[in-house]
């Protein structure tokens, strides 16, 4: 199964610097053929922000294969990125496929930038280094919490989320997506498994978790829309971790086979790419299922968003083209605030409208994103959320303009130009 994990232009140049004068002489040829045998050490990378908009940590993806191919002798952990005054940036490289023998094989380099209004351009430099780099702290972190009930727990440096497992089905059963508030940019997972269940409901001057998911579809969890009913799996039924940090975490929950009605089975399998400085987490959901004999062979995905109208204030919000749909909530709790969740569907996906459910036993009402999806296929979407008291965001317009930011951002991706491998 294939996940696409970047969608960023990358245009290749053969080398920055021109080309040298030709040369005749026996000596000159021989000369240039030993330097051009010499390793490079560097390689620039010019990112262009064509259409000049901010972009707050924006994540650059490399090829690992591209930084090979500059620099042959590079070991991952002897690897830094410097900016245009030279200061080294974080950066990470991502390794998915574990290999039991052989050589490792690397995915991606990463690293980020915070590209200001009007902003078109920016320099970085890659080189090499004699001995391993030290460890960066991270500003994402996923694990499974077999000690909570199989939890399975993630956050980056704005807000953290989880999802129940099967051991908490005995009381709930739920694949809908949590949300965790934190005002904190450091990570709180831990500690806060740590506080026990009434705990983790109260403010010690971290956040708490007071947003209520039930069986509802929480922060972005899906469904099977039938035209009046959604039909949902129960909770999650396998995980992998493909990368924790420091930028970037990657990880996959599986769930098993559920009846989406008429005896349709659907399976999902959920992958997530959780980058540091976002509020939003990219998904990418497939459904694998047999169509129903005499259909048009795809069904109706549903990305739901909840509310909570007998604990706050609840403001609605969807963009004009269709693709994104958020609720601003003010809690009577002075303690919880506000907070704005939003659901964001990237511009490939086929949105089919929007739908409302009734309000579920918990009392959750939820608004839908319709997406036509054929079997086999992808879906990919964002989800997440802001808390007031974080100092992100303080009203539901911040909010909104917060997704729209993130329309223009897909619709206009960075494009990349990697200076040749030879000597600088």
């Amino acid at each position: 199964m294939v996940f696409p994990v970047m969608r960023t232009k990358l245009c290749f140049i053969a080398c920055l610097a021109a080309l040298p004068a030709p040369v005749f002489a026996a000596e000159s040829l021989a000369v240039k053929a030993v330097t051009n045998l010499q390793p490079a050490r560097q390689f620039s990378i010019v990112v262009h922000n064509d259409a000049g908009i901010a972009r707050p940590a924006e994540t650059i993806v490399v090829p690992f294969v591209e930084v090979k191919r500059r620099l042959p002798d590079l070991q991952f952990d002897q690897l830094l990125v410097r900016d245009a005054r030279s200061n080294i940036i974080p950066s990470q490289v991502t390794a998915m496929r574990h290999i039991h023998q052989g050589p490792p094989v690397y995915d991606d380099l990463l690293f980020q930038h915070d590209f200001a209004l009007g902003e078109k351009r920016a320099v970085f430099t890659v080189e090499t280094v004699p001995r391993p780099t030290s460890p960066i702290p991270s500003k994402v972190f996923a694990r499974v919490v077999p000690e909570r009930y199989d939890d399975f727990a993630w956050e980056n440096d704005r807000i953290a989320h989880r999802a129940y497992g099967p051991g908490v089905e005995f009381e709930l059963i739920s694949s809908g997506l949590d949300l965790w508030a934190k005002k904190v940019r450091y990570s709180v997972i831990d500690r806060w498994y740590r506080k026990g269940h009434d705990g983790l409901h109260r403010d010690t001057g971290e956040g708490f978790d007071f947003y209520d998911v039930g069986s509802s579809r929480g922060v972005g969890g899906t469904g099977i829309w039938d035209g009046r009913e959604l039909h949902v799996s129960k909770n999650w039924r396998t995980w992998k971790i493909y990368a924790n940090g420091p930028l970037r975490a990657i990880f996959d929950l599986g769930y098993e086979d559920w009846d989406a009605g008429g005896g349709l089975q659907v399976r999902e399998t959920k992958r997530f790419i959780v980058d540091a400085g976002h509020s939003l987490d990219e998904i990418h959901s497939r459904f694998d299922f047999t169509p129903s004999p005499g259909s048009d062979g795809a069904i109706t995905v549903a990305i739901g968003l909840a509310e909570h109208p007998v604990d706050a204030r609840v403001m609605t919000s969807q963009d004009k083209s269709g693709h994104w749909i958020s609720v601003w909530e003010q809690y009577r709790d002075p303690q919880a605030g506000e907070l704005g969740t939003g659901v964001f569907v990237a511009p490939e996906t086929r949105v089919a409208g929007f739908a409302r459910t009734r309000p579920s036993a918990n009392g959750h009402p939820e608004n839908l994103v319709l997406v036509k999806v054929k079997p086999g296929e992808t879906i990919r979407y964002f989800a997440g959320g802001g808390w007031s008291k974080a100092g992100d965001f303080t009203s539901a317009a911040q909010w909104n303009g917060y997704l729209a930011a993130w329309a223009k951002r897909l619709a206009a991706p960075v494009r990349l130009e990697l200076s040749g491998g030879g000597p600088l």
